[in-house]
């Protein structure tokens, strides 16, 4: 009877031994591959945006493609030094501009985006003296953006034009716009009171600025590997959008079945955040795939590119 029980016991050990070797040493080592990027339609490469393709017959207008501010809503500020004329120059160019376009310009006494100053220097390029200068002055990548956070303009000479050509001319520099080969077109580089701004640039403005001024949290680099049923993974997490987003979760479910869930601070337009995890354990005894989703209460761009799926291979 003892010896039974002995080996009773013996073989109890035994079997627990196993299973907890089974269960928490990691006896195998499988990769897991891309599956499913959901975010973008035929196009499995992350940390894009598939809200706007801009069209090809205004690539080269800007100083990068796609130059753009938060919103379309943009305030701005003129220095009380320049003079009654070109503070009245610089207003109309922008009335003129928001006419043209769905942009809107409204005065703010500080933290402007568009500041304007007025000099009397003269400043001559060639043979032809310099009216203005303008460009922008802060700029974040933001997936398929240039998002413009800050522009300048420095108005040196007063127009002789019914229309204030050079105010306009510095106001669509500061917009992100460069100098066009049209001498008919009002960003030739030499300024003429018959050149006018013409449809290409207004249509850009308006095609730009058709999205909505909103975050996009996506997922710019997913790996990951399981070691029997432990899991290291790299998430890297990117905010492609027009706005801060607020905190938000990622989820990482394996098969359907919640695992872990990880507060993420807020992200700022253009900014990342990469999350290492070692050894997290996975309490199923087949993994075939893991879901990695971003859970935000953020309107966004594209909520269809907040879910990778990784798929076990081997």
């Amino acid at each position: 009877m003892r010896w039974s029980t002995f080996f009773l016991i013996f073989l109890t050990l035994i079997v627990i031994i196993l299973l907890a070797i089974y269960f928490f040493i990691p006896l195998n080592t499988v990769q897991l591959r891309m599956g499913n990027y959901t975010g973008i339609p035929g196009n499995n490469s992350a940390g894009e945006n598939s809200n706007f393709n801009v069209n090809s017959s205004f690539a080269g207008m800007q100083f990068y493609p796609n130059m753009r501010y938060q919103s379309n809503r943009i305030s701005y500020q003129i220095s009380d030094a320049c003079p009654l004329q070109k503070r009245n120059d610089m207003q109309e160019a922008f009335n003129i501009v928001s006419n043209a376009t769905i942009l809107q310009f409204y005065p703010v006494i500080y933290g402007e985006e568009i500041s304007v100053t007025c000099s009397n220097e003269n400043l001559v390029e060639g043979n032809a003296f310099v009216g203005g200068e303008g460009g922008v002055t802060n700029v974040t990548i933001a997936g398929n953006y240039n998002v413009i956070f800050n522009g300048e303009i420095l108005l040196l000479r007063d127009s002789s034009c019914p229309r204030p050509n050079i105010a306009t001319h510095e106001l669509f520099h500061a917009l992100g716009f460069d100098h066009s080969e049209n001498p008919y077109n009002i960003m030739y580089p030499t300024s003429d009171c018959d050149q006018t701004i013409g449809e290409d640039i207004p249509a850009l403005i308006d095609q730009l600025y058709s999205v909505a001024s909103e975050p996009d949290l996506v997922f710019s680099n997913v790996s990951a590997v399981m070691h029997g049923k432990y899991l290291d993974a790299n998430i890297s997490l990117r905010n492609v959008g027009f706005a801060d987003s607020s905190e938000f979760k990622l989820i990482i479910s394996a098969d359907g079945k919640e695992i872990k869930q990880i507060d993420v601070s807020p992200l700022q337009i253009g900014y990342g955040n990469k999350l290492t995890l070692t050894n997290l354990w996975v309490n199923k005894i087949n993994v075939n795939e893991l879901e990695f989703t971003i859970s935000s209460n953020d309107t966004e761009l594209d909520k269809a590119n907040n879910i990778v799926v990784l798929l076990v291979t081997g």
